[in-house]
């Protein structure tokens, strides 16, 4: 599914030093497709090539950071960059992707408003900072008849029993909720979150890039010695595994036969999501 109305990917700088990247797909809120990955990517690949970009800030237009990926055909081929084909071929390209953020030199601010769920949770957990607005839903519904994530950043992310409910129910937190459980660093009110965000951005922006990509780094060394790299890599492995389930084929199927069906039937026990909507 080719994305050709506009631009995908809005770059602004909103402060020195401050790159600001603002998902742009917001009729379909902000669904990735590959089309828009593959702009991101290079966006933020540019960024850590360029002396004058010391801090990126990630967000989305519109109504929402992300909804997740797009479901309707713009995760097909072409991909952003190569992944070894097989079995699992999605899910690892999806962690091979987060990584490529996770270790590029400079640093990235996830800002997240309205629904960020599923893919979008995933790449908002591949920033090195989280900051989100109080009445955010950040969920992953696909567990709920699909498969755990491609990307399992929950355990490391929210500790075990908040990761434990978030995988065996599908619900959607808010951002106090997010910044308790360790998604997000703070939370503000949706109508602050911009200039929080920035703010924050600027602080970030006072350390020289040469000492910031170290300090960056630092963190991160830490996390994989505890075994994070290696068990989001294994994670990929279950994700193909649930695949080959009877549920999550037949979820799929219905997906092929109408997306907004599939979802309502999905989420109408549970009330909430598209079905929540409909509701209010």
């Amino acid at each position: 599914m080719a994305d050709t109305d506009g631009e995908l990917v809005l770059v602004d700088f909103p402060a020195d030093g401050v790159r600001r990247l603002t998902l742009n797909r917001p009729e379909k809120r902000n669904a990735l497709s590959n089309p828009l990955r593959a702009r991101l990517f290079e966006l933020l690949e540019q960024g850590d090539g360029d002396d004058a970009v010391r801090v990126t800030i990630l967000r989305g237009a519109g109504p929402c950071f992300s909804a997740g990926y797009d479901l309707s055909g713009g995760t097909a081929a072409p991909y952003p960059f190569h992944t070894a084909p097989g079995a699992g071929h999605w899910a690892r390209h999806v962690v091979e992707g987060a990584f490529r953020i996770w270790d590029l030199a400079k640093p990235v601010i996830a800002q997240v408003h309205g629904w960020c769920l599923a893919g979008g949770s995933e790449l908002a957990t591949a920033c090195d900072l989280v900051y989100v607005a109080e009445d955010a839903r950040i969920g992953y519904p696909p567990v709920r008849n699909m498969s755990p994530p491609d990307n399992q950043f929950h355990a490391w992310m929210c500790g075990l029993r908040g990761a434990m409910e978030m995988t065996l129910t599908g619900n959607a937190i808010d951002g106090h909720e997010a910044v308790r459980l360790g998604f997000a660093n703070r939370a503000y009110p949706a109508d602050q979150l911009d200039a929080a965000v920035v703010a924050m951005a600027q602080q970030v922006a006072q350390v020289p890039s040469d000492v910031q990509a170290i300090n960056k780094r630092s963190v991160h060394r830490a996390m994989e010695i505890m075994g994070l790299r290696a068990a989001i890599r294994a994670g990929t492995e279950m994700q193909a595994l649930a695949l080959t389930t009877q549920t999550s084929q037949q979820a799929f199927a219905d997906v092929r036969e109408g997306l907004t069906r599939a979802l309502s039937a999905r989420d109408a026990a549970f009330g909430d999501y598209r079905e929540g909507e409909a509701k209010e």
